[in-house]
């Protein structure tokens, strides 16, 4: 403990009164310093998930902010959230579904593709975002102290808005082809929980990268590109070779897309060393994602 004491006084009689008022406090002398030593962190850092917590006041700006500049200035405004997703179910209803003639396991193409496309176009659109996200607030980063962390989940969550407006719209084409919900339609929640960790674990990798690399954000146009073709979008899972699977299902979104079909489509199989897989593989995206930016986060200040 250390005391402090008048300027005017001696130290010869500060002392004395030192040891007399507080007897069992040990006296600094001038022979005895402590130095204390700033350095930065090495090696892997916690992730401090209490610190994120006391940050969500700003998470939530954060979130407000993203949707108000996604939709700023727009003549459709949340329409653009549903047309790209049933652009692409006319096209590939006319190519795959009536010119290909690829299987939709019974169910009318278009529903089974447009099953496929809300989640897939949530996920693509959260990575594209996220991986820019910290190039883009490259002013609050280099100038205020906050979770870098916050700024790649906020892109994540504000695409759920979106998410959501396709699915109503997949509510109401499946009623349009005359499908009625079963039991399964409870677990799309899990598989929408599921479909958020994994494009929150690939943002956050490609987000860190992209602050010293910005090759990646040219990169994540052809990445995303090669990733629809290998997610059964357009095809249904059952085409690949019974050898192939584990493999294909290491790929998280094969799990998501497959549960939402199963989920909403009355053919459709229900997913299951398929879907375990693919659940191991977002948990292990995601760790690394958490560890990985956690490590690096320090330096993006500097690099930024």
């Amino acid at each position: 403990m250390i005391y402090a004491h008048k300027v005017s006084q001696p130290v010869e009689e500060s002392l004395e009164i030192e040891q007399r008022s507080a007897p069992a406090a040990r006296v600094l002398r001038a022979d005895d310093r402590r130095e204390i030593l700033i350095a930065p962190r090495s090696g892997w850092a916690p992730l401090e998930l209490r610190e994120h917590w006391s940050y969500r006041d700003l998470l939530y700006f954060l979130i407000w902010r993203v949707l108000k500049l996604r939709y700023k200035q727009t003549v459709l405004g949340i329409a653009w959230a549903v047309i790209p997703a049933v652009a692409t179910m006319v096209i590939f209803t006319v190519i795959f579904g009536r010119l290909v003639g690829v299987t939709s396991n019974g169910s009318p193409y278009a529903l089974f593709s447009f099953a496929a496309l809300v989640p897939w176009t949530y996920f693509a659109n959260a990575v594209t975002q996220s991986t820019n996200s910290l190039v883009e607030n490259e002013r609050l980063v280099t100038k205020v102290y906050f979770p870098r962390l916050l700024l790649p989940l906020a892109t994540t969550i504000a695409g759920l808005l979106d998410f959501l407006v396709g699915f109503v719209v997949l509510v109401v084409l499946m009623f349009s082809f005359g499908v009625v919900p079963t039991a399964a339609f409870l677990t799309l929640p899990a598989f929408a929980a599921l479909m958020v960790a994994a494009a929150f674990g690939v943002g956050l990798c490609l987000s860190a990268l992209n602050v010293y690399y910005r090759d990646v954000r040219y990169a994540t146009a052809f990445l995303i590109q090669f990733w629809l073709f290998a997610t059964p979008v357009a095809y249904a899972t059952s085409i690949i070779p019974t050898a192939w699977r584990p493999l294909f299902a290491v790929n998280p979104m094969v799990g998501v897309v497959d549960g939402f079909r199963w989920a909403v489509l009355e053919n459709a199989p229900a997913p299951r060393v398929d879907l375990l897989i693919s659940v191991f593989s977002v948990v292990v995206t995601l760790c690394v994602g958490l560890f990985y930016f956690r490590r690096v986060e320090d330096s993006f200040a500097d690099v930024v």
